[in-house]
């Protein structure tokens, strides 16, 4: 399967619709997923937010994904990239893994190429006229394109690269940017039509190739095509809980006002600090929040650092790399979070075991 790429930075050309439109983009890493049609870890991500902050499946195919690949793959449903994809499609990401982008990439998404019907599902008619948005986390130049499945594919098997039509039915370069980035409502949108002829469940799959890197995002949109537009089912359905942890006993709501740790200085001068929250406790365990504001100037790269009270650890985390030493608790930043604007923040956040620590000692926040 070939595709077209441009390395145009600044104009942009909207190839579905022939429609000329120039898009400046920024410099930061690059993350998004298809939000319509959703693709399954956007859907499942929006499946099992809950007041407390934890995401717990409802939708029982995403409780299974989420069992098989770990709640990871929910707060980073964006994430589905390959660094060194550089555009390849077939004969790159083996057969059985395309919704996962293989297993090269961050985190492990293999859940999400479960051979199943009951994903959430956009409904959708044939050959109508259809609004794409794809989620832009982060913002950068590249070729978004669009592949439907065969009517031969049925979703009683994970998806193979023969599964698919040649050629994309829509395909587009630095589309339109609305909103974000660093949101989750943020979108690239471009406006195209469906591809005609088609019935019954389909399979809608996204391969983003950014042009100023070889960074490649490869995503799993499940539809219908029934006379719908856009109508999404599945999503709170079923009473289903996620099998790992967080654990199946739900979370305490949490305080009214919850405890936080005060944050570190400056927070109003140059370089970061750092402030942490609880967003949510059950027994044995909890769920912590760390703010990264940057002061009166920009931040390129941060470490925040605390020790816990007691004998708390942690058992995951997303918007972070960890790392523990004892009670010592140290995360650095990812590749696609470290540069804070000035009077901006960034936010990772953790799940922990032992008892819920209201505040953690010796807050710290450095840059480089």
């Amino acid at each position: 399967m070939r595709r077209r790429r441009s390395f145009l930075y600044a104009a942009a050309v909207l190839l579905a619709t022939g429609v000329g439109v120039t898009v400046l983009q920024s410099e930061a890493s690059a993350h998004g997923a298809m939000m319509a049609p959703g693709s399954r870890t956007y859907f499942c991500w929006k499946d099992g937010l809950t007041a407390t902050g934890a995401i717990e499946p409802k939708n029982a195919a995403c409780a299974a994904a989420v069992a098989q690949s770990g709640v990871t793959a929910l707060y980073n449903w964006f994430a589905v990239l390959r660094s060194d994809g550089a555009g390849r499609t077939s004969g790159f990401i083996p057969d059985g893994q395309l919704c996962s982008g293989g297993t090269g990439g961050p985190y492990n998404f293999t859940g999400f190429n479960l051979a199943r019907n009951d994903f959430p599902v956009t409904h959708l008619t044939s050959g109508a006229s259809m609004r794409f948005d794809y989620n832009n986390w982060a913002k950068h130049p590249g070729t978004f394109s669009l592949y439907i499945t065969k009517d031969s594919w049925s979703p009683t098997r994970a998806l193979a690269w023969s599964d698919l039509e040649s050629q994309p039915f829509s395909q587009v370069v630095n589309p339109t940017s609305v909103g974000g980035p660093g949101t989750n409502d943020g979108r690239y949108s471009w406006t195209g039509n469906l591809p005609s002829g088609k019935s019954g469940r389909h399979l809608i799959y996204s391969v983003w190739s950014r042009s100023d890197s070889t960074e490649t995002f490869y995503g799993c949109s499940d539809v219908v095509f029934d006379g719908g537009n856009g109508e999404v089912t599945g999503l709170g359905g079923g009473t289903t809980t996620t099998p790992t942890t967080p654990p199946t006993t739900p979370p305490t709501s949490p305080p009214t006002s919850p405890p936080t740790s005060p944050p570190t200085s400056p927070p109003t001068g140059s370089g970061c600090s750092a402030m942490y929250s609880v967003t949510g406790t059950w027994n044995g365990g909890f769920q912590g929040e760390v703010m990264v504001h940057a002061g009166s100037t920009p931040v390129n790269n941060w470490t925040v650092s605390w020790t816990f009270p007691g004998a708390q650890t942690v058992t995951q985390l997303w918007g972070g790399k960890y790392t523990g030493s004892g009670s010592l608790a140290t995360v650095k930043n990812e590749s696609w979070n470290g540069t804070i604007a000035a009077g901006n923040h960034a936010t990772f956040g953790f799940l922990g075991s032992g008892t819920t620590p209201a505040s953690v000692q010796n807050l710290t926040c450095t840059t480089p």
